[in-house]
């Protein structure tokens, strides 16, 4: 009810109810039975009565219930079907709200049994005796009985209503009675009791001990037995009739829900062993003996019973559940009833027999801990069943009948339907799966808290029977939850076998669930194995099992076509919906039980590999499968079904190996074994075909490292060392995957937060970078790409934290070979950069000379020039690195070196350290001077200069960092070892030319043999080894041996100044030079001064100033400063004194200019050959450029010995002629007149020697003579041009630029400044001992004559001019030392010399050029006259010093220049210009000035000036006799020009005779010219009558001035003789 029985409302309405009842019996009763009436007006009063009285109503009523109830009771005696309704509603109301006390309620069941008897109401009773049992517990005992007896009466009726309710009604009922007791054991539980004693056999009726309620269920448990076993009941009186079924029913529902009653009760125990096992066994009997098909045997006594179905079948209920609940107390029962179950499973029993058996199996199946129990309880023990095992091995026959019967044509068999049929393999199949799983169910603990060897048996025991049935199910079933089940009872024996570590069965039912993923008949090799072994050991009860295999493709879905991984003789293979539903469940197994599979990984593995490749899927990154493009052959073919399942399987399968992170260490070592293996078969597979291969065990054993990366060591080794095998397989693609995984698993592991970090886990960092180093020694190109990608984005993600990891990644990027091609050395290159760029701060210096070698390995790589070009560059930013942290770099070496040397001395070897005994910074230094030495002498040039231009700068900018012990390395192993491999290869180098650059690089022809290539590289390296000595020679003197060094370096300038190659010889002069500028300590700014007062030229000066080309030699104003900080000592300057000490240096360089100039001047001795090597001028004009900076050093030791050896050179120099080639270059036009610069430099070296013996001292002066001496050679070469050996040389103007010939310089550029050279040093020197004691003015003129004589006909007009003007200047300053010098005859042999060089000129051989103007004939003559003019001022005046034939022969010269006859070539108009009269004249005014001179100091005089007079008027005379008898015999025939021209001339002659006479004193004039002049008169009268104009007008100007001689002079003439 709704509302509470209790609450006042609901008592008020049970009143009112309860009256409204009694009321309306009242009514019903009214006529027919008077009694009933009456009672029941009484009630209404006496209910009224109890309400009125009590407060407590419920209470009262329940006391006087058998009142209350007695009418209603009457109302049922009636019979009356309406009012035994109406009461019975009522007392039901009653009873419900529990106010019917004990005596009421037997009442009310009396008369209940009644009306059964009766016949009436028979729901109703079941109703009434329902509601008063069930809602209280008065009833007990015989009351309790009857009424159950009342309901069991009830279900013999014939009514079926009736019957069925009956029925329920009793199985509630005596639920309700076990109720009652559990419910009283409640309330009494905790209560101490007196142990009961255990009744005996005897007293069946009661049990004393017992409680009420307890009572009566042992008794109506007790007479259920007796009815079943059809025996009379003790308790439940009046029963008249029962059934088996209906007992057993009740029976196992007692059993079902009750076992606690029976295991705490000792009686209610006592009942199942004493009565209920004995009775099950009993019933049995029939179905035991009875065998299908078999005729009763005459044996036995009696005709066999059949078993009956409906008993059968409930008494295997009983037994079920006596097994489920009672094990424990019925041991050995158990085991009989074990047994029955088994033979009851046996094929000869009736179908439904063993279908109905099937069913308990399959309860006691689903129950794990009743397996357990089995086992241990029989199997066990000795002598004992093997029940368990019996169990399953039945079950299995039973599962192969169901398969092989059909065929056996059984009549039985054929009547049993097909759904039965497959309603009994579902069940079976629960069944089997329920010994499958039952371990699962206990958890780990308590699988070892389990004695584990009960484990052990029971898998021993049940394993090949299941694996039969299991099998042979899978295989037929077509069902996915069916095929699910399956699947998951393999996988949980599989998985149990794991956990107990029996390897066989585990073995066993993995290759089941391995062979169900596969398709059909798939050839594998490593299931084929295992199923072998497996198949040894199945037999169920000593009958071998053949698997019979229902063939259940056909009734699958195929989802997939793919193709084999293995040669299958068909070319695809079909995978079916199954399939993939097994390999699902293989997953799961891999992935919940991967720590018990051990070995067996290897076929779960494998099978896993095959279904992925027959899918199709392929490794993406990081190793997960995805769905790949389809691959080669007939392609696959995958439906919808499978497509959406693609992912999923995929996911599944990585998941599986990220679970690995959870595997303990050893199953870690099973699965990377097993995956190993794999690919090795994979990899044995993929030789020598092109098939793609399988990538599924590379993929998983990366995607396997990746999640276990927190333990990596205990994989690392074996994982990486099957990986570098699969990285040198021939397949590429395989390849690629080895490299892929490798590489991938570094990077992660790098990458990981390892406990403890890397940076302290040394071990582990070297360990994880092991395997990279590794890969270098593979030789695909591939792999080493990969390698080396991965060490650059290590670099980039980790370079700052790799430590110790250093010299392996540098190892990696260095092991680079020419042959790897140059994608692979660009990889390589570009991780070199990144590391030079970013990471040199972060690596020990311990690395930075690996840094170095790696460098310096690049620039040697020959694939690539840039990169080699690249490298060097980065060795420039390392330096730079060293100089920048040299002091931190220092301390970390010397720390470092201690700590070697240590060990070393432990061991007791010496340390092996490349240029030990220099402290190891400097040893970085010279390694990497070393590195950048090697790459200088690479066959590249475009490297080796890089290299070159690298390494001297380098030493230039850092060098101050060295120690100057270590200087001595840098010059001995590192310079000078590298000027000897250059000039060795400089010298074998090979002159082929060559064509191209590679590609269509064009190469200069000054470039383009390998021997001109090499010599670029020569003249760097000489010249940075130069400059070195230079800017560190300071440095470099503190060592002992630099004498050495320094003649090594001289012979080293040598050989390349003699080599061949120009480019190479001129630059050896270039570092000649600049070794030369250093400069003694001298401030810059007085040196400067010094050479200005010297006169020394600016050009030079800056070449002085320059340490090379423009680059201002400053020493590195740090230096001092940096050796302070560095050794703590001040730097040694050089003391005051120690340029002494340097002259041996500038001796030594000396004899080596002498040596270079003499080899390379010295003529070639073979005339003709056209190969001869000519040194070029810009060299010569460096080599003797050099001198003048030379000769500063060693200027106090210069004698004439080493004058004369100058003089050599410089002539020989000189003379060398140029090729034709090269003369537009060299050679102005010829026209110009204008120095090579060879010559400047010779003219300067003369100019510079002799300032300096202007300044030097008395002794040096000594050398002005053969100075001179240099210089005349010099003038010479005006006139004759040197010769070079026997080399033809020709004129430029008629060189063909494009042959090899020689062509001669114009020397008269030359040989005239030599000559203005000349007149200014003798302007200075004239005076000087030495110049007059040798005869310089007699050679200067002895020079001169050669020009002087052939005047026209030298080279150039210029020369004969300079010459003339020279040999004025020279006398003006010579004569009067000459003068001076007469008595001491030093002089005497100069006048020959100077006459015949006046005579010579004078009246020169050669003949003036015809196309000569006017204006230049006339300026000329007035060269001419000028020297005749220098004969009157210098010569005649001083007549009396000089010697008589000099002056004679001047007297006749000046003789015949009066009367000189004319050039034959003039026209008439010329005539009179062209006769050098202005000469004539001043030739004939200059005898005449001597010959009238008064100032006659001695008789020779005299003589001379009356002789010269004489001479000229005899000459006179003679000309005009022959012009007069010419003219008359030629008659009318005029005269030849040159008679014309020369009466003319002696005409004019005469005249100005008549104009000097009348200058000149009359005192002064000898009476023979009078008489001489007077006499010419006549004759030339006689000339009048000539027919010449030109004649007439000279006659008349001469005849003229006769008119003063018409006239007698003032003053007596005296006759004096002459």
């Amino acid at each position: 009810m709704i509302m509470s029985t209790s609450s006042p409302e609901a008592v008020k309405k049970l009143l009112e109810n309860m009256q409204a009842d009694l009321r309306s019996l009242s009514m019903e009763c009214k006529k027919k039975f008077p009694p009933v009436k009456e009672a029941a007006e009484s009630g209404i009063v006496k209910i009224k009565t109890i309400a009125a009285r009590n407060t407590d109503i419920l209470a009262a009523l329940k006391e006087n219930s058998s009142e209350a109830v007695q009418p209603f009771l009457m109302g049922c005696g009636t019979k009356e079907p309406k009012i035994t309704q109406l009461c019975l509603a009522a007392i039901q109301r009653l009873m419900s709200h529990e106010v019917v006390s004990e005596a009421a309620a037997g009442n009310i069941i009396n008369m209940l049994w009644q009306l059964m008897e009766n016949g009436l109401e028979e729901l109703k009773l079941l109703q009434t005796v329902l509601v008063l049992l069930t809602t209280n517990t008065i009833v007990h005992d015989e009351v309790l009985s009857k009424a159950i007896v009342l309901c069991f009466r009830l279900h013999f009726t014939k009514d079926n209503i009736t019957n069925n309710t009956a029925a329920a009604t009793v199985r509630q009922v005596v639920t309700v009675v076990f109720e009652r007791m559990v419910a009283e054991d409640q309330k009494f539980k905790g209560l101490t009791e007196e142990p009961p004693a255990v009744p005996g056999n005897s007293n069946r009726r009661s049990v004393s001990s017992l409680r009420p309620s307890a009572k009566d269920a042992y008794m109506l448990f007790q007479d259920l037995c007796q009815l079943v076993n059809a025996d009379a009941p003790y308790w439940l009186v009046g029963m008249t009739e029962m059934t088996r079924t209906f007992g057993l029913e009740l029976l196992e529902s007692v059993l079902n829900d009750f076992p606690e009653v029976f295991l705490q009760h000792q009686e209610f125990s006592f009942l199942l062993k004493e009565r209920v096992c004995p009775l099950v066994i009993k019933l049995f009997s029939p179905n035991i003996k009875f065998r299908q098909g078999s005729s009763s045997s005459a044996s036995s006594p009696a005709p066999v019973e059949k078993p009956y179905f409906p008993i059968c079948m409930r008494l295997l209920r009983v037994v079920s559940v006596l097994i489920k609940h009672f094990y424990s107390l019925l041991v050995t029962e158990c085991e009989i009833f074990l047994s029955l179950l088994v033979k009851f499973l046996d094929g000869e029993k009736p179908q439904w027999l063993r279908a109905v058996a099937v069913e308990s199996v399959h309860r006691l199946c689903v129950q794990p801990h009743l397996l357990q129990s089995f086992c241990q309880s029989y199997d066990m023990k000795q002598h004992s069943t093997k029940v368990f095992r019996d169990i399953v091995n039945a079950l299995g026959s039973f599962i192969q009948s169901l398969f092989i019967l059909p065929g056996a044509g059984n009549t039985s068999s054929t009547s049993t339907p097909q759904d039965t049929v497959r309603h009994q393999i579902k069940c079976v199949m629960t069944c089997v799966c329920g010994v499958a799983v039952f371990c699962p169910r206990v958890d780990a603990v308590c699988v070892f808290a389990v004695a584990h060897e009960v484990w052990e048996e029971m898998v021993n025991a049940c394993w090949c029977g299941l694996l039969a049935a299991l099998s042979l199910l899978l295989d037929a079933s077509t069902d996915e939850t069916a095929t699910e089940s399956i699947l998951k009872a393999e996988l949980s024996v599989a998985s149990l076998c794991g956990r107990l570590s029996l390897v066989t069965p585990r073995d066993a039912f993995i290759t089941a669930i391995c062979k169900a993923s596969l398709p059909p008949h798939y050839a594998l090799t490593v299931l084929s194995n295992a199923a072998n072994l497996s198949n040894k050991v199945y037999s169920i009860q000593g009958q071998s099992v053949q698997m019979v295999s229902p063939s259940s493709e056909s009734h699958q879905q195929v989802i997939a076509v793919g193709q084999p991984l293995t040669a299958q003789p068909q070319g695809t293979v079909v995978l079916t919906a199954k399939n993939i539903q097994c390999m699902r469940t293989l997953l799961n197994l891999a992935h919940c039980h991967g720590a018990y599979l051990g070995t067996s990984w290897q076929l779960v593995l494998a099978t896993l590999q095959h279904l992925v490749w027959i899918l199709g899927l392929k490794p993406a990154v990081g190793g997960v499968l995805k769905p790949g493009r389809a691959v080669e052959g007939p392609s696959t073919v995958l439906t919808t079904a499978v497509m959406t399942d693609l992912p999923v399987i995929s996911n599944i399968l990585s998941r599986l190996f990220e679970s690995s992170q959870y595997l303990d260490d050893v199953s870690l070592h099973h699965l990377i074994n097993a995956l190993c293996s794999l690919s090795m078969e994979a990899m044995e597979m993929a030789y020598g075909n092109n098939k793609e291969p399988s990538l599924f065990a590379v993929a998983k054993l990366l995607e396997t490292g990746l999640v276990n990366m927190d333990r990596i060591e205990i994989l690392w080794r074996p994982l990486t060392a099957h990986l570098l095998e699969v990285c040198q397989h021939p397949n590429a693609r395989m390849r690629e995957w080895g490299a892929e995984a490798i590489t991938s698993l570094i990077k992660a592991g790098l990458s990981f937060k390892h406990e403890p970090p890397l940076s302290q886990n040394q071990r582990l960092q070297l360990l994880l970078l092991n395997p990279l180093k590794e890969l270098s020694n593979v030789l695909h190109t591939d792999i080493r790409q990969k390698q080396l990608e991965c060490v650059l984005q290590i670099l980039q993600n980790q370079g700052d934290s790799l430590g110790p990891g250093w010299p392996l990644v540098l190892g990696v990027i260095g092991a680079i070979r020419n042959d790897q091609g140059e994608s692979l050395i660009r990889t390589a290159f570009q991780c070199l950069q990144l590391v030079v760029t970013d990471f040199l701060p972060t690596m020990p210096c311990m690395c930075l000379q690996i840094v170095v070698d790696v460098a310096g390995s690049f620039g040697l790589q020959n694939q690539e020039l840039n990169i080699s070009l690249t490298s060097i560059g980065l060795l420039w930013n390392i330096s730079d690195y060293f100089f920048q942290r040299g002091e931190a770099i220092t301390e970390e070496l010397e720390r470092e070196e201690a700590v070697l040397l240590k060990q070393a001395q432990d061991k007791g070897e010496p340390l092996n350290r490349p240029f030990h005994p220099a402290p190891p910074f400097d040893c970085l230094w010279l390694c990497l001077y070393a590195k950048l030495g090697e790459l200088c002498v690479d066959p590249r040039p475009a490297v080796r200069k890089s290299a070159g231009q690298t390494m001297f700068s380098t030493i230039a900018a850092h060098g101050t960092l060295l120690q100057p012990l270590t200087w001595n390395i840098v010059v001995w192993k590192v310079l000078f070892h590298l000027l000897n491999c250059v000039r060795k290869s400089s010298t074998t180098a090979d002159k082929e030319k060559i064509e191209s650059g590679g590609g269509n690089i064009l190469i200069h022809h000054s470039r383009d043999t390998a021997e001109k290539q090499w010599a670029e590289t020569w003249v760097l390296t000489l010249a940075g080894v130069a400059r070195i000595f230079n800017t560190r020679r300071y440095l470099l003197q503190q060592l002992g041996d630099f004498f050495k060094a320094w003649e090594v370096l001289l012979d080293h300038i040598q050989s390349a100044a003699l080599s061949k190659n120009n480019e190479v010889s001129l630059a050896a002069l270039k570092s000649f030079q600049e070794i030369l500028q250093l400069v003694t300590p001298m401030k810059d700014m007085d040196k400067l001064d010094v050479l200005a007062a010297m006169d020394v030229p600016p050009v030079l000066m800056e070449s002085l100033q320059g340490s090379g080309p423009g680059r201002p030699l400053v020493r590195s104003d740090s230096l001092a400063e940096r050796l302070v900080q560095r050794y703590g000592a001040q730097p040694s300057l050089p003391p005051p004194g120690e340029e002494l000490d340097d002259s041996a240096l500038w001796w030594s360089a000396w004899n080596t200019w002498y040596r270079i100039g003499t080899e390379c001047t010295r003529p070639p001795s073979g005339g003709k050959d056209k190969l001869v090597f000519v040194p070029s001028q810009p060299f010569l004009t460096a080599l003797i450029q050099i001198f003048p900076a030379l000769y500063q050093h060693i200027a106090g030791g210069f004698s004439m010995e080493d004058l004369k050896k100058l003089g050599v050179i410089l002539h020989g120099a000189v003379s060398v002629p140029i090729s034709s080639d090269s003369s537009p270059f060299i050679l102005p036009s010829y026209t110009e007149a204008v120095l090579t610069s060879l010559q400047e430099a010779v003219l300067t070296a003369l100019d510079v020697l002799q300032k300096a013996i202007c300044v030097g001292s008395e002794n040096l002066q000594v050398m002005y003579p053969a100075i001179f001496e240099q210089l005349l050679l010099f003038v010479e070469f005006s006139c004759k041009p040197p010769q070079y050996g026997k080399m033809e040389t020709k004129h430029v103007a008629n060189a063909k630029y494009n042959q090899a010939e020689w062509v001669a310089l114009n020397y008269v550029p030359f040989a005239e400044r030599s000559l203005e050279v000349l007149v200014d040093l003798y302007h200075k020197t004239a005076c000087h001992k030495a110049v007059i004691n040798e005869k310089a003015l007699q050679n200067i003129i002895k020079t001169l004559r050669i020009p002087l004589g052939l005047k026209y006909a030298c080279p150039a007009e210029s020369t004969w001019k300079l010459a003339v003007s020279s040999l004025l200047k020279v006398l003006s300053i010579g004569l009067p030392v000459a003068r001076q010098q007469a008595s001491s005859g030093k002089f005497d042999t100069m006048w020959p010399e100077l006459a015949n060089a006046f005579e010579d000129f004078l009246f020169t051989k050669s003949t003036p050029p015809d196309n000569r103007s006017i204006q230049e004939f006339q300026r000329n003559e007035a060269i001419d006259v000028e020297v005749v003019q220098l004969i009157s001022t210098e010569i005649l005046p001083f007549a009396n010093f000089i010697p008589k034939e000099f002056v004679g022969r001047i007297m006749s010269m000046l003789n015949k220049g009066s009367i000189h006859s004319q050039s034959s070539s003039f026209t008439e108009a010329e005539m009179d210009i062209r006769m050098r009269e202005e000469f004539s004249k001043v030739c004939f005014e200059t005898l005449l000035q001597f010959s009238f001179s008064n100032k006659v100091s001695t008789p020779q005089e005299g003589y001379i000036s009356r002789m010269a007079l004489s001479v000229l008027l005899q000459r006179a005379q003679d000309v005009l006799r022959r012009f007069v008898n010419d003219e008359r015999l030629s008659g009318r025939c005029p005269l030849p020009r040159q008679q014309v021209t020369e009466i003319i001339f002696v005409l004019k002659a005469i005249s100005t005779l008549m104009d000097s006479l009348k200058k000149t004193q009359p005192e002064n004039v000898d009476g023979n010219v009078w008489a001489q002049v007077i006499a010419l008169y006549p004759t030339l009268v006689e000339c009048i009558t000539c027919s010449s104009p030109e004649v007439s007008s000279a006659l008349k100007d001469a005849l003229g001035p006769f008119k003063d001689f018409m006239q007698p002079p003032v003053s007596k003439v005296q006759n004096g003789e002459s």
